[in-house]
C-alpha cells in the first residue's frame, strides 16, 4: 500500500511540476508580447513594420528605439513610417532623420514614408531620409525652414515698476532677453543662427531628394505645399494612400501574398504610472527642450 502511495505522490509531484513549467512558459510569452515589442513571432517572415510619427517632434528616443528593435528582426523585411506631424525640435528631427539613414545602410531594408494629413517642416525633414515618399493629394508638406520666437514682457515690467538687473561678461550673453527689445547686432546674430540651421535642412533635402541645393533653396521660404504640388516639385515620389505605401513596401521587399503588419506595443497609462510619477515618456513631455525661452524649431505653425 505504501508503495502505491509513493507512486501516486510521484505522479502528483511530476504533474504539478509540469504544470508549473507550462505556466512559466506562458508567462514568459506574455511578458514578451507586452514588453514593447509588437505581436508576431520574431522569426516569421513576410512582415512589414509600421511605425507612427505623430504630433510635435520633441524627443527622438522612443522612435529610434522602435526602429532599432525592428532592425534586429530577420522576419521584418521593410518598414513603413506613417507621418502625421507639423515638425518640432531641430535636434529631434535631425536625430530621427539620421537614425533612418543609418537603419537603411546597416540593414539593407527599405523604408517607405506615408504622409497622413500633415508632414511638414521637421516632419518633411524626417521623410527625406526614406527610400520612397508617398503623399495623399491633399497632404500638407514642405515648410522647409526654421522658426524662432519668444515673448517680450519688457513693457509689463515697466508697468509694474520692476527693473531687470543683468551683469554679463559679453555683449551677447543675454541676447534674446525677454525684458528688452533686440539690438541691431543681436538681430543679425540670431538671423545668422537661423540661416545656418536652415542650411542644414536644405542640405538634407537636397541629398535625400537628389536635388541641387539651389533648387531646394527656391522652395525653402517656409511655405507649405499639397501632396500634389509637392509631387510636381519633386519633393515626394508618389501620390498614394497608406495602403499604397504598404503594397510598395511589400513589393520592394519581395514579399509574396499579403504581408503581415507588425506595430510597436503602445503603453497604456495605468494607476502605477501616476503613483510612481513616471509620466514623461507616457505623456511625451518635451525633454528635448532646454530651460531657455528661445527655441529654434523645424515647425509649421
Amino acid at each position: 500500500m505504501s508503495m502505491k502511495r509513493s507512486t501516486l505522490w510521484l505522479w502528483i509531484l511530476g504533474g504539478g511540476g509540469g504544470c508549473v513549467f507550462i505556466l512559466l512558459c506562458l508567462l514568459a510569452l506574455a511578458l514578451y508580447f507586452t514588453s514593447g515589442r509588437s505581436p508576431g513571432l520574431p522569426l516569421s517572415g513576410g512582415q512589414i513594420a509600421v511605425l507612427d510619427l505623430e504630433g510635435t517632434l520633441v524627443d527622438s528616443r522612443a522612435f529610434i528605439e522602435q526602429l532599432e528593435t525592428f532592425g534586429s528582426r530577420p522576419g521584418v523585411r521593410s518598414v513603413v513610417v506613417r507621418i502625421n506631424s507639423p515638425g518640432g525640435g531641430v535636434a529631434a528631427s535631425q536625430e530621427i532623420h539620421e537614425a533612418i539613414v543609418k537603419f537603411r545602410s546597416e540593414t539593407d531594408k527599405k523604408v517607405i514614408v506615408s504622409m497622413a494629413s500633415v508632414a511638414a517642416s521637421g516632419g518633411y525633414y524626417v521623410a527625406c531620409a526614406a527610400d520612397t515618399i508617398f503623399a495623399n493629394p491633399g497632404s500638407i508638406t514642405g515648410s522647409i525652414g526654421v522658426i524662432m520666437n519668444w515673448y517680450n514682457y519688457g513693457d509689463l515690467l515697466e508697468w509694474a515698476k520692476l527693473r531687470n538687473i543683468v551683469i554679463k561678461t559679453g555683449p551677447f550673453k543675454d541676447a534674446g532677453s525677454s525684458t528688452r527689445p533686440l539690438t541691431d547686432e543681436e538681430q543679425v546674430y540670431f538671423q545668422s543662427l537661423a540661416d545656418s540651421i536652415c542650411g542644414q535642412f536644405v542640405s538634407a533635402v537636397a541629398l535625400g531628394r537628389d536635388m541641387t541645393e539651389d533648387a531646394v533653396r527656391l522652395l525653402a521660404d517656409g511655405r507649405v505645399f499639397t501632396g500634389q504640388q509637392a509631387h510636381s516639385l519633386g519633393l515626394v515620389d508618389r501620390i498614394g494612400t497608406y495602403q499604397d505605401a504598404i503594397e510598395e513596401a511589400a513589393l520592394v521587399a519581395g514579399i509574396k501574398g499579403k504581408p503581415r503588419i507588425v506595430r510597436p506595443y503602445r503603453k497604456s497609462l495605468s494607476l502605477l504610472d501616476f503613483l510612481l510619477g513616471d509620466l514623461q515618456s507616457v505623456l511625451l513631455q518635451n525633454s528635448d527642450r532646454s530651460e531657455s525661452h528661445i527655441r529654434f524649431e523645424y515647425l509649421w505653425r
